[in-house]
């Protein structure tokens, strides 16, 4: 590889609005995010789920058919 091309990679601490730090590898030393894997609502499970039906379902709600 070629000398001074590439950037340093150092250990980095990431930290979340909720307060989980993480530690890893990266150009930059210190991050700050506002939402992790521990706080979303998508993988804590609190993600509400939009269960509307399609056309069909529609339409029978529309005109009332059973």
């Amino acid at each position: 590889m070629k000398q001074g091309l590439h950037p340093e990679y150092k250990e980095a601490t990431i930290t979340c609005a909720c307060g989980n730090v993480m530690k890893t590898s990266s150009t930059k030393s210190d991050m700050k995010v506002d939402v992790c894997s521990k706080c979303h609502a998508f993988w804590t499970g609190n993600l509400k789920q939009n269960k509307t039906g399609g056309r069909a379902e529609k339409f029978k709600n529309k005109y009332g058919i059973q």
